[in-house]
């Protein structure tokens, strides 16, 4: 039919309708949190303005050659980012997102690495089945891990389990299966957002941030914990971010294994037109 909309066409239009800016103005890389304050920090720091769509917030720093994007909470959200980002020409992209650590020797404040993320959220089931994995880009923890680094941060490498159940820190008989798992933290997004990456050939990692303790008594995360989190760390999450990026960048130029070809100039699909 000749007015049939192309996937492609649908994507575009439904991301500059939930990003409120024209998909021209998305860079070649890209932050995606969950935390509107990250945007914020990243606008101030960078003398950009933030755009407000109808369900995202981003913001655009031409001279880094990064954007990033608030996409809300939880699994679908996270699907739906990266089903609609996918169709851009995105070199690299690195989660920035949160997490409860799930080891007595973790701190408020150390970084996480997930390598794989166990799909208890249900949501990846329609993009795999079951039995396929969860895996973050190898590229990007590559990246992650050296500017972690190099930076001489406090991080751990491990598995985290994804949820979409909210008050699971009351629920015993779910905390009995958790810690049957012996994942190292439990968070709402991650294994959505690698099964979709790795589906949709969208290179993508995670750096997380260690922001309560929730097997602990009292390590369950609170609206005043919360607030010293963001106030402590916002900063050095989101400039690790961008460090990141550029230096994913370079291993794609290096040609480092684990990068998607089209990533390093090799079938490289058609951008959305702009």
């Amino acid at each position: 039919m000749s007015g049939e909309v192309s996937e492609q066409q649908f994507a575009k239009d439904t991301l500059e309708r939930y990003s409120g800016c024209e998909v021209s103005s998305f860079h070649s890389n890209v932050l995606l949190t969950n935390f509107p304050r990250y945007v914020d920090y990243f606008a101030e720091s960078r003398d950009v303005k933030i755009i407000e769509g109808s369900m995202f917030k981003v913001a655009h720093s031409e001279k880094d050659d990064i954007s990033i994007l608030d996409f809300k909470i939880g699994s679908p959200a996270a699907a739906l980012v990266v089903d609609l980002c996918s169709f851009l020409p995105i070199k690299t992209s690195l989660l920035l997102g949160m997490c409860g650590g799930l080891r007595r020797r973790y701190q408020v404040g150390d970084y996480l690495v997930p390598v794989a993320s166990i799909r208890g959220e249900g949501t990846s089931d329609f993009y795999f089945p079951p039995d396929v994995p969860a895996l973050s880009n190898f590229l990007m923890q590559k990246a992650v891990t050296e500017v972690l680094e190099l930076q001489k941060a406090v991080y751990h490498i491990g598995i985290t389990y994804t949820t979409n159940m909210r008050f699971w820190e009351f629920n015993e008989e779910f905390k009995s299966r958790l810690k049957a798992t012996k994942a190292q933290a439990i968070e709402m997004e991650c294994a959505t957002l690698f099964a979709a990456s790795y589906k949709r050939k969208f290179t993508l990692g995670a750096l997380l941030l260690i922001s309560d303790l929730p097997l602990n008594a009292d390590g369950v995360k609170t609206k005043r914990s919360s607030e010293s989190v963001y106030d402590r760390y916002t900063a050095d999450h989101v400039e690790k971010g961008i460090a990141i990026l550029k230096t994913a960048r370079k291993m794609q130029e290096q040609h480092v294994k684990g990068a998607y070809h089209r990533n390093i100039g090799l079938g490289t699909p058609k951008a959305l037109s702009r």
